[in-house]
């Protein structure tokens, strides 16, 4: 399945980019520099060599400093730990500038306050980069489960990478994978399902955690996160069971080149419009205050 955004007729945003580790050079720089409807202006990170390596490819600006980097943009983009991120965001959105957000928007629900209340008083259009819903596949899969009368569901995200490579980084070894994982999986439950009322966990999330959600119109899920186990590949699934036959959404097959026009489509149409989107930086707090709540006791 395919899904191709609208021919753009505004003008490129101009986009600047925070951070130049693995996950800016694959993603954020290459897709923003690809446009047509943003244009990646200029890159900043706290290791000017990364920046310059990032930046290179696409003849984007080496900014000097963060505020170099607001300077020559209308947006910022940021792919950077946790604690960066809501250390930095703010000061963007204060400068009236969109923001293109990671998950988790912090390390913690203070932090995550802290940006979501930043870019509210601002004004500024938000957009997180929860990956998997920006797929044709994703989206027809929710509007599938808008349909159904869900009795109950279960899923997983599973994989190995905090077992070593990339994205084996501090942040996500400390934390594990509730607060890097669960936000994709809760966001896929509680749109799915209906808004998560109540959640609890059990176990370690830097090994394996389990999660029980209670749902608004009854229904209660499962999620399984783990980011320490060998697997052949990444498994991301979600069943629907109720009176009719299940409904399941699996990403095995899924091309993910597929979502970054889609997710870069989205963001530059609110920008240009001024439009909140769907998964904004108030989505991102509430996903942060199930994961607050789902932390083991």
């Amino acid at each position: 399945m395919t899904s191709t955004p609208a021919p753009w007729t505004h003008q490129p945003v101009e986009v600047g980019l925070v951070g130049a580790g693995p996950w800016a050079r694959a993603m954020h720089a290459r897709m923003l520099a690809a446009g047509p409807e943003t244009r990646l202006a200029a890159v900043w990170a706290r290791r000017p060599e990364a920046a310059q390596q990032t930046a290179a490819p696409y003849g984007a600006h080496v900014a000097a400093s963060f505020d170099d980097l607001l300077d020559r943009c209308e947006a910022v983009a940021f792919a950077v730990p946790p604690a960066v991120q809501a250390e930095l965001a703010p000061l963007a959105a204060k400068q009236g500038k969109a923001v293109l957000l990671e998950k988790p928007l912090g390390p913690d629900l203070t932090a995550a306050q802290r940006v979501a209340d930043a870019v509210a008083d601002a004004g500024v259009v938000s957009q997180l980069v929860l990956t998997k819903r920006y797929h044709p596949t994703t989206r027809a899969f929710l509007d599938t489960a808008r349909t159904v009368d869900v009795t109950g569901a279960r899923s997983c995200y599973l994989h190995g990478a905090f077992l070593g490579g990339d994205f084996a980084t501090g942040w996500r070894l400390e934390h594990g994978a509730l607060l890097d994982l669960g936000p994709h999986l809760l966001d896929l439950l509680d749109a799915a399902v209906a808004p998560i009322t109540h959640i609890r966990g059990t176990g370690d999330p830097r090994r394996w955690i389990e999660l029980t959600c209670e749902h608004a119109n009854g229904a209660v899920s499962q999620a399984s996160l783990s980011g320490a186990v060998d697997v052949p590949r990444v498994l991301t699934r979600v069943e629907l069971f109720g009176a009719r036959s299940p409904v399941v959404y699996d990403t095995a097959e899924l091309d993910h080149e597929e979502c970054w026009p889609i997710l870069r489509h989205d963001f530059a149409t609110a920008v240009r419009t001024r439009t909140p989107t769907e998964v904004d930086a108030r989505r991102g707090l509430y996903l942060q205050t199930l994961i607050e709540q789902a932390r083991p006791e």
